[in-house]
Order: structure tokens, then sequence, then C-alpha cells
């Protein structure tokens, strides 16, 4: 991870925990989800999170929308130029992650250490139900 995340840091600017805000924040309707959701999907920390909205906030890649049913909770939204440096970078970042993770191992390989990993995330959500008071009310 720390080579696809230089390679992409020289080609693009971002490092591997921006591309996958950026990433996330482009799957969803309106391209834009509450704070802890999005912490939630990038398995980081709300605080850690807060960081790097701040920082691609700086950078005009992202923008925070207060939540019109609880003032105290915010979006994460992605901007017209933060979908366009994500559609920059997306090729390059397959291709890395392909060079350097994928292409590595066999099918039956892949396939093993992906049913490892959904039986380690199901195992560690059990441990942490939170709920979501960012912004109870929307989506």
């Amino acid at each position: 991870f720390d080579r696809v995340n230089r390679e992409l840091q020289q080609t693009h600017n971002l490092s591997l925990a921006d591309y996958e805000v950026l990433a996330r924040l482009s799957e969803v309707p309106d391209r834009r989800l509450r704070m802890t959701t999005l912490a939630e999907h990038t398995h980081s920390s709300k605080s850690r999170l807060s960081h790097a909205v701040a920082r691609l906030e700086r950078t005009g890649l992202v923008r925070r929308v207060n939540c019109p049913t609880d003032k105290r909770g915010w979006f994460a939204e992605l901007t017209p130029e933060g979908q366009a440096t994500l559609e920059r970078a997306a090729p390059d970042h397959v291709e890395s992650v392909r060079t350097h993770l994928l292409d590595v191992l066999s099918r039956a390989e892949f396939s093993a250490v992906g049913a490892a990993m959904l039986k380690l995330r199901d195992h560690l959500r059990s441990e942490s139900e939170e709920p979501d008071l960012d912004c109870p009310a929307a989506s």
C-alpha cells in the first residue's frame, strides 16, 4: 500500500486516503455523505477523516455542507474539481493497484484474501456498533 500511496502522491498529489474519500463521494447520489458515514466507509476515525476533509477543502476538491435536519451534523460533498481530479487519477491508480497488488496473486490466492478480509470485517463490525449521531434523519 505504501508503494501505491507514493505513486498516487507523485503523479496526482493525492494520498491514498484522499483518493478513497473522493472515490466514495463519487459513488453516491448527490456526491455527498454524512461525515460519520464517510468515516465508516473509509475505515477512518472521525478525527482523521475531519483532517482529511479539511485538506481536501483547502484544495477545492471537497466542501462541507450543513445537515438540514441537525445543525450539528455535516456532509462532505465532492466538488466538480474533485470529480475531475478523481477522473484524472483513477486510471493511474487502477494500474498501480493491479501492478503491485492484484497481478501478484493467483485467482485462488486473491479469493482466499477476499474471504479472509470479509471475515475480519464482519468480526470487527460486530464489536464496534456505534449509533450514527451526525445527522440522524438525512443520508
